[in-house]
């Protein structure tokens, strides 16, 4: 109940009752009176004053077919009728007491006319789909699988409410219906939901979000983790002291501090400009719009706190939300209460303990919240009151709420996944445009696009958020800035290189451009986890590795240019390699200056260098660097060693020195290793052009993945299942086939005996193979008369044509050979079906004597 409703409704019952009495008390005007000069004028000031009464346009109701429901639709149970009536009974009893209130929302009538009480409409069901069982996925469906039908007039109750059964097959409802429908699966699934019936702003009436930022952009709130302070040991060393001046320190605080409060003002000051700014014009009905929602209340299902659920949105709001401005009533499908509370700061503070009568005045006696017990003021009652209340009670406890009227809400797999009405919704936010889509309309799997702008007109375009499902190439998001040109896509694990994560620029998709790829290492058998790749250099990041590598670095040069035509197989070899760096972790089995920590190909200067790790008690570490010998990248050639070029920094002096030998044989290895490097190196960028290579082709075919349960749009699972079914056809025709009994009209001749003689036998195969021979002789003489007839008539056509040649125009000619030729494909088809009779026909003729001969009733005789 809002502060302003009752004032306007104070004032009105005065003007009302101030009109009553100017009735009453007019004089009745005598016939003939003349009206003195100061009456005339009166009235002639009175007459410019004029009032025109607010106009609206009603749209017609939606007419049903009422042969479409069943009965509980058209018809009241004598139990609905006794709520009906106890309903009226309860709303005079309101309308005696507080006369001030608006009405209740109790009982309006259905799709076939006939009333019905509100907790009645509300049918309990739980939807087989998983993705409903929550709140959110059922607050979101319903915001997606409905059209919104803004009341008519916006500030009076509505006169129908469809039931939800109707809703979800007509996919749009108002307000109520769309409650309704979402708390009849909130209680199905476990919640303890609720109706609110109530007033709300001009926004969210009409689901105008143009003001408000899209939930998905909204950032997550971050938990932050306190810093665990660290305990001072006793025997740890001592920090420095601070030599700073703390006064100083002081000031520079103060200063900073002012700073920031300086900036903070200002930002604030910048949002409040900016809000004063989107503030919406005035409302002529704030605070009579009438609009319902959806109430949670904790305990059930571990929710933890109260809170509303705005059904065209499918958000939730706190319980001190500025977008409600008050309530008149609450219910479910076993009560109803009216709000007793003031809400002229409209629902913040209000209580929502419906067990006490004080702020919630129930309509069943059967209230399934604990009453809150309130103290009389006698407390002696007499033995006869307490009879009466014990018989009061008696009757009152067989008043509860009668079954629902509703047919159970179904639900399809198909309408479920199309979620939206026609498979398609567009959401409009402040600076952001949301479009749906559903699963499988789209060719390429888009199933939602967020569009952000700079400005709100939508007119300046700055980054797209596209989600997608059931892609082959397992892609789920593709984030492009329009700004900057950078593309970011994201996969779902299960593609052939583990791809992750690919950022490029759009200006650039190509190789030796500046990307970023993250992939799933635990897939992948070198554990690549991260390749960056710019125009001059690539880094690699790998973990798990049995080897240890973690870090590879390579520099490449700038190809020498040539003139001419270039040649293919130097483009496909790469570019050339200045420098590789390889970066290792510590190896625990291996002592640490035998341990490589860094390795460093310098390619371009025919040097290699190596650093170890450094011991625990060291604070250094050693060192290696070795020279290629002039003749090393010639093949079969003997290398050269001397001791100019290897130079050494060894941090333990006690250690031995290696041999000559020792170092030959390193740098051998290490120059097998730089091979291996630059073959790793080669392999890595014909990885990325066939990554390349890959998504330009995904991206041109766009296949989608469909499960093979998915009958009605899985192609291969239907062919599949079509020749199935024309398979069991063709077996089913054999067995009838087989199952005829050729003997039946040969036995009715002679009676169907039960035994045959052996002249009985004899005779009925000689019969039967005789008919046998007969119908082959006239199937082949019917051939032949057809083959004869169309040859008669295509040489009587000939002759007409010879006799008709001169005078015949184009057309007939034309005619006369369309004629020709289909007369001779006739010929040719019959002279082929008699061809193959004749051939066929002692083939049945044996067939059917040799199933004589094993015939279980004709065997014993042959």
């Amino acid at each position: 109940m809002d502060a302003s409703e009752h004032n306007e409704s104070e004032v009105n019952q005065i003007d009302n009752d101030d009109v009553i009495q100017e009735e009453d008390e007019t004089p009745e005007k005598e016939e003939g009176e003349d009206l003195t000069e100061d009456a005339e004028a009166l009235k002639a000031e009175l007459a410019k004053i004029v009032v025109h009464p607010p106009s609206y346009e009603v749209s017609p109701m939606e007419e049903f077919d009422q042969a479409e429901f069943s009965p509980s639709y058209k018809d009241n149970l004598p139990k609905e009728n006794l709520v009906l009536q106890y309903a009226e009974n309860f709303r005079r009893q309101m309308v005696q007491l507080y006369r001030d209130r608006k009405p209740l929302f109790l009982n309006p009538v259905n799709e076939c006319g006939v009333e019905k009480f509100v907790c009645t409409t509300i049918r309990p069901t739980l939807l087989e789909f998983k993705e409903l069982y929550n709140w959110d996925g059922a607050a979101e469906f319903v915001a997606d699988y409905l059209n919104i039908e803004p009341l008519k007039p916006e500030y009076e109750l509505p006169k129908r409410l469809i039931s939800p059964a109707t809703v979800l097959k007509r996919q749009k409802g108002n307000c109520f219906e769309y409650s309704t429908l979402l708390c009849s699966m909130l209680i199905g699934a476990g919640y303890d939901a609720y109706v609110i019936s109530g007033y709300a702003t001009k926004e969210t009436c009409l689901a105008d979000e143009s003001r408000d930022i899209c939930p998905l952009l909204k950032k997550k709130e971050e938990v932050k983790e306190e810093a665990k302070k660290k305990e001072m040991k006793k025997y740890t060393v001592k920090p420095p002291r601070d030599l700073r001046s703390k006064f100083e320190l002081k000031q520079d605080a103060k200063r900073e501090a002012e700073k920031q409060a300086e900036k903070e003002k200002q930002r604030k000051e910048e949002e409040e400009r900016i809000a004063e700014l989107e503030k919406p014009p005035p409302d002529p009905y704030f605070g009579l719009r009438i609009h319902a929602w959806v109430l949670v209340l904790s305990g059930k299902r571990e929710v933890p706190e109260n809170f509303f659920i705005e059904p065209f949105t499918g958000l939730s709001h706190p319980m001190d939300s500025p977008n409600y401005l008050g309530m008149e009533s609450v219910w479910n499908n076993v009560n109803y209460w009216v709000n007793m509370q003031d809400c002229s700061e409209g629902v913040k503070g209000l209580s929502f303990d419906l067990g006490d009568p004080t702020v919630w005045e129930y309509m069943f006696p059967n209230n399934d919240k604990p009453l809150l017990k309130i103290p009389d003021a006698e407390d002696d009652l007499n033995d006869m009151d307490d009879e009466e209340d014990n018989e009061e009670h008696e009757v009152e406890k067989y008043l509860d709420m009668p079954p629902s009227w509703v047919d159970a809400l179904k639900l399809s797999h198909r309408d479920f996944q199309m979620r939206c009405p026609h498979g398609k919704k567009t959401k409009v936010y402040k600076r952001a445009k949301l479009e749906k889509f559903a699963h499988y309309l789209m060719k390429d799997g888009l199933i939602s696009r967020l569009s952000v702008y700079e400005d709100r007109e939508l007119t300046d375009l700055m980054k797209v958020h596209e989600y997608y499902a059931h892609r082959s190439d397992k892609l789920n998001q593709r984030l492009t800035n329009h700004r900057t040109g950078q593309v970011c896509e994201n996969f779902d694990p299960g593609r052939p290189r583990c791809l992750k994560e690919h950022q490029f620029k759009s200006s650039a998709p190509g190789p030796e451009n500046e990307r970023v790829m993250m992939f799933y290492n635990e897939a992948r058998v070198d554990g690549l986890q991260k390749r960056e790749e710019t125009q001059t250099e690539m880094t690699e990041e790998y973990s798990n590795r049995d080897d240890f590598l973690y870090y590879k670095y390579v520099e490449f040069g700038k190809r020498a240019k040539k003139f001419g035509p270039q040649e293919t197989s130097s483009a496909n070899k790469g570019r050339p390699i200045n420098k590789m760096i390889q970066k290792f972790n510590r190896n625990r089995n291996k002592p640490a200056n035998e341990d490589i920590a860094e390795l460093i190909f310098h390619v371009a200067e025919d040097k290699i260098h190596l650093s170890y790790h450094t011991e625990d008690v060291r604070i250094a570490a050693s060192a290696r660097e070795f020279l290629k010998p002039p003749n090393w990248d010639e093949k079969g050639a003997v290398l050269t060693f001397n001791p100019e070029m290897h130079q050494t920094f060894q941090v333990d002096p006690t250690l031995p020195m290696n041999k000559q030998v020792e170092l030959y044989e390193m740098l051998m290895e290490l120059l097998k290793a730089e091979e291996k490097c630059r073959n790793e190196v080669r392999d890595s960028q014909n990885e990325v052009r066939n990554i390349l290579d890959d998504r330009t082709k995904e991206e041109a075919a766009s296949e989608l993945d469909i499960s093979v349960y998915d009958t009605e749009r899985n192609e291969k699972a239907k062919k599949h299942r079509r020749e199935l079914e024309r398979q069991q056809l063709e077996e089913k025709m054999r067995k009838q086939e087989m199952d005829i009994d050729y003997l039946a009209p040969f036995l009715a001749k002679i009676g169907n005996p039960e035994k045959l003689s052996k002249q009985q036998a004899f005779s009925l195969k000689e019969e039967c193979l005789a008919d046998l021979k007969q119908r082959l002789i006239d199937k082949a003489n019917l051939i032949q008369a057809r083959f004869e007839k169309e040859s008669q008539e295509l040489e009587k056509k000939q002759a007409w044509y010879q006799q008709n040649q001169v005078s015949m125009g184009k057309e007939d000619e034309e005619e006369y050979l369309t004629y020709c030729k289909e007369a001779i494909f006739r010929i040719h088809i019959l002279d082929l079906r008699l061809t193959r009779h004749k051939e066929q026909a002692p083939h049945k003729y044996m067939q059917l004597e040799q199933k004589l001969r094993n015939d279980e009733r004709l065997s014993e005789f042959f």
